[in-house]
């Protein structure tokens, strides 16, 4: 097995849990280089993690000659001009969300690391949590039948940072920042080869006084004829809610990964540390056993350099960043038409088969639905040959 030197790029908040995750990991590879705009925060941050050098010259972060492996956790207007530096380094690179401001910065990123013939890994946290890595494979192996809905949420009280709320910098507002979260989880359920069509979005600010939104609701409608729903907000208070329900043609799937986990604590006040985004730390406080656990990280880097070492791609790849970017791309444009628009992006799978529908013939009519009503007795609702609808008793 491979050891790996990271040079990580970027002291908030993200490069924080990333250095903490590749800590406690996989727990060989180290992080040698840490680089921040901040030489001051540089030098902090990498005496807090015991990291041998530090700088606030990017060039020199990227290219320098002990690491191997750069991991972009900066601010998302400074993503293609880093990507661009490791793309001539010839450094493999691993991207967190989202991979760009837009799918036209998205598409050039891609391009940049296809060319170069470098590693690229999307740091698409939440498709990594236990809970989705376990629903997901209960999906593929059929548990649920075909998707035909997915619903995705992400609300909290708004981002840590100044950068997060300038629209230039970020390239939006919550649909950037927590949207892109919902649309790859919902990706991964209905299928990553399943095609994104259309959009529908409302988006507003209705708390802050911003340009940018702070509350937005969406649909996606992708090529099985299965939906996706995204719901994100800046404005919820009580913590941060992470909610997925995956519904298909045999079943459904509910999964909650951070207010109702099965820890609930009421305090009179502590000074400590609670949970990402909690905004209170007294009253009912959910506290999480080991975020980076729950969150997805340690799975996420276990995968992204297992990939690396075996040849081939992540579960989370830079083309999947870019297809979030262009979904979101197209919400942005629907929100402002208040029309259905479509996704627009370079695509080459093959086409995806519609959803199955299940067709079962009971004495001559397609049965519809079939229950026991409170009096006990079984009904049955169907479909008669002349295609009228029909109920009828059975024993």
């Amino acid at each position: 097995m491979q050891t790996h030197a990271i040079t990580m790029l970027g002291t908030g908040l993200i490069g924080g849990f990333y250095t903490r995750a590749l800590g406690a990991g996989r727990a060989r590879d180290r992080v040698e280089v840490v680089y921040s705009r901040s030489a001051e925060r540089a030098e902090q941050f990498a005496r807090q993690w015991d990291i041998a050098s530090h700088t606030a010259d990017l060039a020199e972060a990227i290219e320098h000659p002990d690491t191997d492996v750069v991991v972009v956790g900066l601010p998302n207007h400074l993503h293609l001009p880093a990507i661009e530096i490791c793309a001539r380094a010839g450094k493999a690179v691993l991207c967190t969300k989202p991979l760009a401001r837009t799918g036209d910065e998205a598409k050039r990123i891609v391009d940049l690391v296809t060319e170069a013939g470098i590693f690229a890994g999307y740091l698409e946290d939440l498709c990594y949590t236990p809970k989705t890595l376990k629903a997901a494979r209960a999906v593929a192996d059929g548990a649920i039948g075909d998707p035909t809905w997915v619903r995705s949420r992400e609300a909290h009280s708004g981002p840590h940072s100044a950068w997060f709320w300038d629209t230039e910098l970020a390239g939006g507002g919550a649909i950037v920042d927590l949207g892109c979260h919902c649309i790859e989880i919902i990706r991964t359920f209905v299928g990553k080869g399943n095609r994104p069509v259309e959009v529908s979005c409302w988006s507003d600010s209705l708390v802050h006084p911003i340009d940018a939104e702070d509350n937005a609701v969406a649909l996606i409608r992708f090529e099985s004829g299965a939906l996706g729903q995204f719901e994100v907000s800046w404005t919820f208070r009580g913590g941060m809610d992470l909610r997925d329900e995956v519904a298909g043609t045999t079943g459904t799937i509910r999964l909650d990964h951070f207010l109702r986990t099965g820890f609930e604590m009421f305090s009179g006040g502590t000074e400590g540390y609670v949970a990402e985004k909690a905004d209170s730390a007294e009253g009912w406080v959910f506290p999480v056993g080991d975020e980076l656990v729950e969150l997805g990280y340690l799975d996420m880097f276990t995968d992204m350099f297992a990939a690396m070492e075996q040849g081939r791609q992540p579960a989370e790849t830079f083309y999947d960043g870019y297809v979030v970017n262009a979904i979101m791309d197209a919400c942005y444009r629907a929100a402002e038409t208040k029309r259905w628009e479509p996704v627009e992006l370079d695509w080459d799978r093959p086409p995806t088969p519609p959803i199955s529908i299940g067709r079962s013939v009971v004495d001559g009519a397609e049965l519809i639905k079939e229950e026991t009503m409170p009096d006990g007795q079984r009904k049955q609702i169907v479909r008669r040959a002349d295609g009228a609808i029909a109920e009828r008793i059975v024993q």
